[in-house]
């Protein structure tokens, strides 16, 4: 192996949570080890930047080819090229041992110089179907891991391991809060995630107003988060119920908000799956319709598969059906207990360190 001031390990990751969350799981594994951090991303994913234990961080061009509207493609090439050629360029300065990839199109110009170049290449991929750019360079990575033990399109003769998705520290450090007392007030807390969340808004609230038993009902406390548009409509459904309700856009404490949860209401996003299953609470997955390859129907199979949660697709998405399973689920609290107990079985706590093991391995070949 390298001296500690020559391991450097180049991360390319894309521009959303879902991709930066991991990528700074492992990041922090990787520092820890004395291992040096450089980060390739773009301008959406420096949003994502602040504290990220990197000793770099560069910002390529990237673009995501719009096939269906041809003419903007010659810019997209041009922008994905200038990527890779400042990536190729960062790579020939400062010679990393290893470049992993985690996904998202801005990834891409990281991985094709890595490739150019023979730099050795690892893929995390979150979901439980490969995703466009971590499929493009399947073949050539080292190693694939994967979030789930299910990996759709991945492409034959890769070499695939799964390792779960590295979760936050925080949401870690919740793992052995116990189950909360079912003997007074029944919490439900409710994602949406930043995409397709309005439906979320309008039917959930119907449900729990009009569609579950007043008794149960008196019993609730829900915390929602709420787009700021619908956020006066949905907490006056709430006060007309005298249902308690902490409503916000977004929740800085989400560690906590899980850990008292005794239902969670989600999309099936890797890294909500991931969390909701290291925590160990029962669920109710709602995947998001227009995701690519309907991969978050796939997701939520890891936790609906062991009886852990149920899945309600958009399609079947209408309050008196929602209701009647969180009434369901909720009047039986031996079996939400159950349920939370076969979540947490199922959580890949050590993701951050077998991927990091991993990349290890693979820089000393």
């Amino acid at each position: 192996m390298a001296d500690t001031k020559d391991k450097l390990v180049i991360i390319a990751a894309g521009g959303t949570g879902g991709h930066m969350f991991p990528a700074r799981a492992f990041a922090d594994e990787m520092r820890a080890r004395g291992w040096r951090i450089g980060l390739i991303s773009d301008k959406r994913g420096a949003k994502y930047t602040k504290d990220f234990p990197a000793d770099w961080l560069e910002q390529v061009q990237a673009a995501s080819p719009n096939f269906r509207k041809p003419w903007t493609l010659p810019k997209a090439a041009m922008k994905i090229n200038a990527g890779i050629n400042r990536a190729k360029k960062l790579m020939f300065e400062s010679r990393p041992m290893l470049v992993a990839g985690f996904g998202g199109y801005p990834a891409f110009p990281a991985l094709a110089a890595a490739r150019r170049m023979n730099v050795p290449i690892i893929i995390h991929e979150q979901n439980a179907v490969l995703g466009r750019v971590n499929r493009r360079f399947a073949r050539q990575a080292k190693l694939v891991a994967s979030g789930f033990e299910r990996l759709d399109k991945l492409p034959s003769w890769s070499a695939h391991l799964a390792v779960g998705n590295p979760v936050r520290e925080a949401i870690l450090a919740r793992r052995d809060d116990p189950f909360p007392s079912t003997d007074d007030k029944l919490t439900i807390l409710i994602t949406g995630g930043s995409q397709g969340s309005k439906i979320i808004g309008e039917t959930i609230p119907a449900a729990i107003v009009d569609h579950i038993p007043p008794p149960l009902q008196s019993r609730l406390r829900v915390i929602q988060q709420v787009r700021k548009e619908q956020y006066a409509f949905v907490g006056n459904m709430y006060r007309r119920a005298k249902i308690e309700a902490e409503l916000s856009p977004f929740f800085s404490d989400m560690p906590e908000k899980l850990s008292q949860a005794h239902l969670v209401i989600a999309r099936s996003g890797a890294g909500t799956v991931s969390e909701i299953a290291a925590v160990g609470r029962p669920s109710i997955l709602i995947p998001l319709a227009i995701a690519m390859d309907d991969h978050q129907a796939a997701n939520a199979e890891a936790l609906t598969e062991i009886g852990a949660a149920d899945m309600v697709l958009e399609t079947n998405l209408y309050p008196q059906l929602l209701g009647g399973l969180i009434t369901a689920r909720l009047q039986d609290t031996d079996e939400l207990k159950q349920r939370a107990a076969k979540a947490k079985a199922s959580a890949k706590i050590n993701a951050a360190k077998e991927l990091a093991d991993m990349a290890e391995r693979v820089a000393e070949l």
